[in-house]
């Protein structure tokens, strides 16, 4: 007769859980509280201490002078065809860069492997960056936050791996059949590797949606901030003035928090909202891409 589990085992799975469940609350919960205290009533919330679990006399006027602002909605202008061009250049670059160096015929695979590696611990820094973007004519545009970041070099290692497991007797069919090399990537390794391919997406997409700091860097005219500089704008100088005109000093400075709340779930929402379609390629992609070195 078989046995159950012994005391210590049941003790340790609970333990277990106990930490689970507790790491959960403590991820959860600063979500939670950012989005009751926008849903709050402004007074009450700058009066409150303690657990926020629940709106503080609901209200949407945090939100309504949000949308209000132009800069939001200019900065989401912007960040969206930051990410939809970004991601749609990264895919594109990536692809091909893991499409050649997971070819066992190429010349010097190994070195340029290496030299790829190499970069993601040294890299020529931030002004000799800065100067080439000048250069080349990009600064001030929105393309300067697109362009020198065509390639993450780490997704460019679990593509390339993820590429490397599919059987080669199928490339070797298609060029039998006449295919050349952008047949062979586009009709039969890219259909073939999707769960990486999603996971791809999600990095860069996440990577394009919450970049600030080289916009920061690289843009100076207010028209082209993306939504994250504006957001940073609003939390780090607290420029809420101009989404709470027409209130006293009193109401102002009460409505300012709301209005940081609000504006950090108008930026954070949508991301969190395309995790879920490509959540159940994310475990199997990563997998994939890791399992040949």
């Amino acid at each position: 007769m078989k046995k159950g589990p012994g005391l210590l085992e049941r003790s340790f799975d609970i333990g277990i859980y106990a930490v689970l469940i507790f790491l959960v609350v403590v991820t959860l919960y600063p979500l939670l509280y950012v989005l009751m205290a926008s849903l709050s009533d402004a007074s009450r919330l700058i009066a409150f201490k303690g657990v926020l679990y629940r709106p503080l006399g609901f209200s949407l006027e945090a939100y309504k002078n949000v949308m209000n602002n132009p800069g939001i909605l200019i900065g989401y202008r912007n960040t969206l065809f930051i990410l939809v061009a970004g991601v749609v250049v990264n895919l594109f670059m990536t692809a091909i860069g893991a499409y050649v160096l997971s070819r066992k015929n190429v010349i010097w695979n190994k070195a340029f492997m290496m030299i790829i590696v190499f970069t993601m611990f040294f890299n020529g820094g931030l002004i000799p960056l800065y100067l080439v973007v000048k250069n080349i004519g990009l600064l001030d545009t929105l393309w300067a936050t697109i362009i020198p970041f065509s390639i993450g070099t780490f997704n460019l290692i679990i593509m390339r791996t993820a590429f490397m497991g599919i059987p080669d007797s199928l490339e070797e069919s298609a060029k039998i059949d006449g295919a050349n090399h952008f047949t062979i990537l586009f009709r039969i390794i890219i259909p073939l590797s999707m769960p990486v391919i999603a996971v791809m997406i999600l990095y860069y997409a996440v990577d394009k949606w919450n970049g600030w700091f080289y916009a920061s860097v690289f843009i100076k005219s207010r028209e082209l901030f993306p939504l994250q500089l504006v957001l940073r704008e609003i939390l780090i100088a607290n420029s809420t003035d101009g989404m709470s005109a027409g209130a006293d000093a009193g109401d102002r400075f009460q409505m300012a928090e709301t209005i940081k709340y609000a504006t950090i779930v108008v930026a954070t929402l949508p991301i969190l909202c395309v995790y879920p379609f490509v959540q159940r390629f994310f475990v199997k992609g990563v997998m994939v891409g890791s399992l040949k070195g």
